[in-house]
């Protein structure tokens, strides 16, 4: 039985020692759409958010991506997965030891066989993307954190992914740059038509940047809709959640 979004994750359940963080969880992600899962501080939403390409298994519960389950595979075959879909860590995750341009290059060199002029082209349009030109030579200690998230996003471009999944993408960031990341996030939508799966405490970045919002409470999506739909809600909790924001 495959799925009927580009993500599905149904009856996802996930524990870490006695701490059962997902309860049974479903959530289905379409193609081309930004879903902005939204929850409060250790609820679960970047362990869900690592099961969606395989960083993570479910305890039980399926999750597909494009109809095809994910979990329980071979690392193997979880390469592949990453590269459809790819990953934006909240620390970026840059190789300290290597430029700007090294780092966005990384995966071009590591799963291609292109030649270094075509890989420096590539890199070239990557940055050029996020708005980060003539930064190639810096290393990530000699750029800001906002250039680091966009030096990260064009490395997670880099192999043309069919899904970007972005951990808390703003956080730590002061309100310029926060909003040029979320720019850079809906630029990267609507340029690449990709599936995009933002967690966020941000609830002005998640009405920025979603075309759909999901709730996560109690281990389990409480609510799933649109912006108007998410301020409208009567749910207690989410009630709570948005005026605490």
């Amino acid at each position: 039985m495959g799925s009927t979004g580009f993500i599905e994750c149904r009856n996802v359940v996930k524990s870490f020692g006695e701490k059962i963080v997902l309860r049974g969880l479903s959530l289905t992600i379409d193609r081309g759409e930004t879903m902005a899962i939204l929850g409060g501080s250790g609820s679960g939403k970047t362990v869900l958010l690592k099961h969606m390409n395989g960083l993570i298994s479910p305890d039980s519960g399926e999750v597909f991506i494009d109809g095809w389950e994910i979990s329980g595979r071979e690392e193997d075959d979880l390469g592949e997965v990453r590269k459809r879909v790819a990953m934006v860590f909240q620390g970026s995750a840059l190789f300290d030891s290597l430029t700007v341009e090294e780092n966005v290059a990384y995966p071009l060199m590591e799963h291609t066989a292109w030649s270094s002029e075509k890989i420096r082209a590539r890199v070239g349009e990557l940055l050029s993307l996020v708005g980060l030109e003539g930064s190639e030579g810096l290393y990530p200690a000699e750029i800001s954190g906002g250039m680091k998230k966009r030096a990260a996003l064009a490395r997670a471009v880099s192999l043309n992914p069919e899904g970007l999944l972005y951990d808390e993408p703003t956080t730590g960031l002061d309100p310029v740059m926060t909003q040029r990341i979320n720019q850079t996030i809906s630029d990267l939508q609507s340029k690449l038509g990709v599936t995009s799966v933002v967690v966020t405490h941000d609830l002005h970045s998640a009405f920025a940047v979603a075309d759909r919002l999901a709730f996560l409470h109690g281990g389990r999506i409480e609510f799933v809709g649109t912006r108007d739909e998410f301020r409208g809600s009567s749910d207690p909790a989410l009630q709570e959640f948005l005026h605490a924001g």
